[in-house]
């Protein structure tokens, strides 16, 4: 996607390289600051329409009045819709307050090291010094998979705002965004766990009773246990006898690995936590959009399972917000697999308990990567062992 030529804008020369994005491209995933997040990440905010704006600077007289016609029409980016990102490489814009991140739908970029302006072809690629000639100003609309929908050059008239804040006004419903509802990439697979295996997980989970569950992220090089309630909330017991893992393996390299092979021609070879959830309507049980590979720690993940063990609940279902918002609840015994790498979430609970049995799976290859990044976890967490232990193959026993 990167191309030598003069931007459509006049503003930069030929003799620079940028990247140059194309209706239909997948927009670049990053990690970049704003005033609230130090590490936002962009691939979370799938499953609403995205405008971006490479204003890079407030304190221009064109760029600023762009994000006043943004917040002249703050009615269009209600974070459901549509949410609007800003991008600046100014440190004035923070110091001075030029584009503050408290308005929910209207969010800004410090990208102060080019990150952003780099992957997107707002500024050259490998230059190590960039004047205002070398940039390029633009609007990019995302629809809700991130790929590119429109790129508007910023013009001197002005012309651009009109055009897409219209453009944005016209949008049509999420739910429709390719033109009709689109099933997420997943297998829903009934019949997993019969009936007498799922109240057996059940009793387990209250025999043992569950503890707070937290989430996966890396901090300072090490991937580190972390918990907010406000992005999930659920309770868990990890399996610890020997006979009900080999049960769990057992149903699952029967009636799952042969459904992926079939599906994605991949040979499953190992399988990872035997955890039951239980997601609770006293606390709003959820977990909000995630992936489930994005740390070292968690690299090596192919395919989540969740294997819904009741029905005596309401709310709880899971969702894949890049390919719409209808929801999936597997009856009991049920499963939903998929791609740990698509961004997903479970709904609150509105009423009951959900329990689920909430295995990943993997193949040799990725075993190997598993070791190698034993390195990057931090304390607290146990180590991987070379090999793993016979009981996280799901080919044994």
């Amino acid at each position: 996607m990167s191309t030598t030529t003069t931007p459509t804008d006049g503003t930069a020369p030929a003799t620079r390289r940028y990247v140059r994005l194309l209706p239909g491209d997948p927009a670049p995933w990053f990690r970049q600051a704003t005033a609230a997040n130090p590490r936002f990440s962009f691939d979370t905010v799938a499953g609403r329409y995205i405008v971006l704006l490479f204003h890079l600077s407030a304190g221009d007289g064109l760029s600023r009045a762009a994000l006043d016609a943004v917040a002249a029409n703050r009615h269009l980016f209600d974070d459901a819709k549509v949410s609007f990102f800003g991008v600046t490489l100014d440190r004035e814009d923070s110091r001075q307050g030029r584009v503050p991140d408290m308005i929910p739908g209207i969010r800004h970029f410090l990208d102060f090291d080019g990150t952003v302006a780099r992957a997107y072809g707002a500024v050259p690629e490998t230059a190590e010094t960039v004047t205002p000639e070398d940039t390029r100003r633009f609007w990019l609309i995302l629809d809700p998979m991130l790929r590119v929908l429109d790129v508007v050059a910023m013009r001197p008239d002005g012309a651009d705002r009109d055009a897409v804040l219209k453009r944005i006004a016209d949008l049509p419903p999420v739910a429709r965004f390719a033109g009709r509802p689109i099933q997420a990439p997943v297998l829903f697979l009934p019949h997993v766990f019969e009936p007498a295996l799922c109240r057996r997980l059940i009793d387990h989970y209250e025999s043992v009773g569950g503890r707070e569950s937290g989430f996966m992220r890396d901090v300072d090089g090490k991937t580190t246990l972390v918990h907010d309630h406000s992005h999930k909330r659920r309770r868990d017991v990890e399996i610890a006898d020997a006979a009900l893992i080999r049960e769990t393996q057992a149903r699952i390299r029967r009636r799952v690995v042969p459904e992926i092979r079939k599906v994605h021609q991949f040979e499953v070879t190992r399988m990872e936590r035997y955890l039951i959830g239980c997601y609770e309507a006293a606390d709003q049980g959820h977990f909000r959009p995630h992936r489930d590979n994005t740390t070292r720690g968690t690299a090596h993940r192919r395919f989540a399972v969740s294997i819904n063990l009741n029905d005596d609940f309401e709310g709880g279902d899971v969702f894949f917000p890049e390919y719409g918002p209808d929801g999936m609840v597997p009856p009991p015994g049920g499963a939903v697999v998929f791609s740990c790498s698509l961004l997903h979430s479970v709904r609150p609970v509105t009423r009951g308990r959900r329990f689920a049995f909430l295995p990943f799976l993997y193949d040799e290859a990725a075993a190997r990567l598993r070791s190698e990044n034993n390195q990057f976890l931090a304390d607290g967490i146990g180590s991987y062992r070379d090999g793993l232990p016979p009981e996280d193959r799901s080919s044994e026993t």
